[in-house]
């Protein structure tokens, strides 16, 4: 049987996969380790006879690169601005990386440990796949990498779990972090105008190209028994009722400057002015910003929210557009064929990719990794396979597009592909590590890299949380904050369901990508050193 199994590689890979991912589907208590699975399931079949882990070298960098340039190209466009917005929560976890890094190098000198195993370890209890390759090929290939990955993996998730439910309840004042506008929701009301005044003059308005920000759109404007839609250059008279959607304190702010609520619905009446989303499927459409579109001045109508996940976002002008992005538009009835065919509305195309700057994205990030910047000594360091594509999927999702080269894919394929890309790459390193893990795993040397991996986990993501609550963070983002360090998407999962509040997410994507990179160059530094 081990003789035809090993004669037959794909067949191999993809009963690991799917027997991996089964088992990644199974919740044990508050975890599951989803696509990790395929790891644990590989490395259970690869222990068995050496020869099913060779020949997979090419799937195992096929897949890395999948993965790794998808994340990226998924969190450009939050990244950077979090990195504007929260530059001393990246800044202060990026320290604790390094300082944890530090502490595991120190640890296996002191306790004899193989660097390589620890190396992986630190990617293990991060939780950062990519640096597994990194201290994979750093050491050469050999298997300790994914032995002491192997190890840490389910320890730092386990031990990051019991820390968050631990730490959830003791709320932090937050004082430098206030609660997000936009968690409310959206308010929609029609507002009778008391007070004349000219568009711009509506406080919070966020309709017309040059004013930044806003929290409060127009949409429905009733003049002399006649409705039409709102223009941004329009001049509110007295009588005129106007329907107002937005943050519900600034909705009722900017009610309150005009006159005041009425109980009439302005869009129950769909005669003239009728509005509806269109799916953005047009990849001419993605990477512009609402404003550029002029909406306005081209069909007499507003764009005014965007509906992206499972969000509803107000439309502001600067807001640019996503691949697979629902956008609701008020327009007159006649010209409702015109929007369809501006931004394509097709649920069909939503779900496919563009190979072309797909494939040239990630053979930009595969040279990127190439790159070898010399130390002196002649030691050098390069981003790697991991990083490389990585990175400049951050770069190419922050651009979104080069001229008629769209660069972002649908969040849809793009989840599919980078679930795939990590599945692959997970089931071909524990099938070629699997005889040599099960040689140490169980042994004195495997108890004292688990142990050690629960003492850094834990110390590293209270410091975390020490660091949230000198900034002034509030519980939310603290705690998302806690789950990006570690990295693993179940532990946002377990947050959410701790606390309903957008700033976990803000939380978890402002170290996620980011520290995926400096996971990846301090484990360099924790083999090579």
């Amino acid at each position: 049987m081990l003789d035809f199994l090993a004669a037959s590689p794909l067949l191999v890979l993809l009963l690991v996969m799917a027997a991996g991912s089964a088992l990644g589907s199974v919740r044990l208590g508050p975890v599951r380790f989803g696509a990790a699975g395929a790891l644990f399931v590989g490395l259970a079949v690869g222990a068995l006879d050496p020869r099913l882990g060779e020949g997979l070298a090419l799937l195992q960098a096929l897949g890395l690169a999948l993965f790794v340039y998808t994340t990226g190209l998924a969190a450009g466009a939050t990244v950077f601005r979090d990195l504007r917005t929260q530059t001393r929560l990246v800044l202060g976890a990026t320290v604790l990386l390094v300082l944890v890094g530090a502490a595991s190098l120190g640890a296996a000198r002191l306790l004899g440990l193989d660097t390589g195993a620890i190396g992986g370890m630190f990617a293990g209890m991060t939780t950062a796949s990519p640096a597994l390759d990194t201290a994979t090929a750093a050491t050469g290939g050999s298997p300790q990498p994914a032995i002491g990955f192997a190890i840490g993996y389910p320890v730092g998730v386990v031990v990051s779990l019991l820390v968050l439910s631990a730490v959830a309840h003791r709320p932090l004042r937050g004082h430098r972090d206030p609660a997000p506008s936009s968690a409310a929701g959206l308010l929609t009301v029609t507002v009778e105008v008391e007070r004349a005044m000219t568009v711009r003059e509506i406080p919070g308005i966020a309709a017309t190209t040059g004013l930044a920000g806003g929290q409060v759109r127009m949409s429905y404007l009733l003049r002399g028994g006649a409705v039409r839609v709102a223009r941004p250059e329009d001049s509110l008279e007295v009588g005129d009722r106007l329907l107002l959607v937005g943050v519900p304190e600034a909705v009722r702010l900017a009610a309150g400057a005009l006159g005041h609520v009425v109980p009439e619905h302005l869009a129950d009446d769909r005669s003239v002015v009728d509005y509806r989303r269109w799916v953005v499927s047009d990849p001419q459409i993605a990477g512009r910003t609402v404003a550029q579109l002029r909406i306005p001045s081209r069909f007499g109508g507003i764009i005014t929210r965007v509906r992206r996940g499972d969000r509803d976002l107000l439309a502001v002008p600067d807001m640019p557009l996503h691949l697979g992005d629902r956008v609701r538009v008020v327009v007159p009835r006649e010209r409702m064929g015109e929007i369809s065919a501006l931004f394509g509305d097709s649920e069909q195309r939503i779900t496919e990719v563009d190979w072309t700057s797909a494939g040239l994205g990630i053979a930009l990030g595969v040279l990127a990794g190439l790159v070898a910047v010399p130390l002196g000594g002649g030691a050098s360091v390069a981003l790697g396979a991991a990083a490389g594509p990585l990175v400049v999927g951050l770069v190419l999702g922050r651009i979104e597009r080069t001229g008629r080269l769209v660069w972002t894919m649908p969040s849809a394929a793009n989840l599919t592909i980078r679930q795939l890309g990590l599945v692959l790459f997970l089931a071909c390193v524990g099938l070629a590590s699997g005889h040599s893990f099960a040689a140490t795993a169980f042994s004195l040397t495997g108890l004292q890299i688990a142990l050690l991996a629960a003492v850094l986990t834990a110390a590293s993501v209270l410091a975390l949380r020490e660091l949230g609550r000198r900034l002034g963070m509030s519980t939310p983002r603290t705690l998302g904050a806690m789950a990006g360090f570690v990295g693993q998407p179940v532990l946002l999962g377990h947050v959410q369901s701790l606390t309903d509040d957008e700033r976990a997410e803000t939380g978890y994507s402002a170290l996620f990508a980011v520290g995926m990179v400096v996971k990846i160059l301090v484990v360099q530094a924790i083999v090579l050193l």
